[in-house]
């Protein structure tokens, strides 16, 4: 039987906890799947372990909870919960509802079949798109998506929706976990070659607050700097030579 293992990230998610769990049970139920779920919190103090419990023992769903008390971040709470998962193809989606479970068959089946490396939830293919967002963050959105565009072949490299296996992680080098964008991270630096979209609806959030602030902003940017020396080290090397040339150039017009 196929067997995945979901790991979503919590932070002051316990609204969202009861219902995306139940979804997801229906779901790979009704798809014969076997499947574990396993939330990574950062010490949210909400009642969110009390949640997983019940629903393990009055739902009997597979599902528990790691809590973290010193890391925090997102990117660093998939990488945690992969390094504790029961099962070997991994399945990561946000705990806020506005990653539907009915598309984790679609997006986990290239992985347990091995016809892909990756598998990307993507807003931007044909059956994809973005319900309820204001033109500000969709224009947001578009910016951050064009600046990674060159790293990775995928339309939509920004998604937190997407599916690896064990052995394809730990093939990452050089793997930084910070900020938001741990898929981005993943599809880079395990070099995939193979990388499948399935089209999805992105839909705003049912319960809680957006965690996109400031910070993690300026965090992705340093996230594409380290990427780009990543992946194109050549180009960063010339660069650099170049701005040496031309000060090296202007300080001698000058003096």
């Amino acid at each position: 039987m196929a067997a995945i293992s979901l790991v979503i990230p919590t932070f002051r998610e316990a609204p969202n906890i009861r219902p995306l769990s139940i979804r997801i049970d229906e779901v790979l139920k009704r798809e014969n799947i076997e499947y574990e779920i396993v939330f990574v919190d950062d010490n949210s103090n909400d009642g969110t372990t009390d949640i997983v419990d019940e629903l393990r023992e009055k739902n009997n769903i597979p599902v528990r909870v790691l809590v973290r008390t010193k890391e925090r971040g997102l990117s660093s709470a998939v990488v945690h919960g992969f390094k504790n998962a029961k099962y070997d193809v991994f399945v990561v989606m946000d705990a806020d509802l506005q990653h539907d479970p009915e598309y984790i068959p679609k997006i986990a089946g290239p992985i347990l079949d091995k016809s892909a490396d990756f598998v990307l939830g993507s807003r931007n293919v044909t059956g994809g798109k973005v319900e309820d967002w204001p033109l500000h963050r969709r224009i947001i959105s578009w910016g951050a998506t064009s600046m990674a565009r060159p790293l990775t072949s995928s339309g939509d490299p920004m998604s937190g929706f997407f599916s690896i296996h064990k052995k394809t992680f730990e093939q990452a080098k050089g793997l930084n976990p910070m900020g938001y964008k741990i898929g981005l991270e993943l599809v880079v630096r395990c070099r995939c070659k193979k990388v499948q979209e399935v089209g999805i609806v992105f839909r705003d959030r049912e319960h809680g607050e957006s965690k996109l602030t400031m910070k993690q902003n300026l965090l992705y940017l340093r996230q594409l700097m380290g990427l780009y020396w990543f992946k194109y080290p050549l180009v960063f090397v010339l660069l650099f030579l170049f701005m040496l040339a031309f000060v090296y150039f202007f300080s001698k017009l000058l003096f």
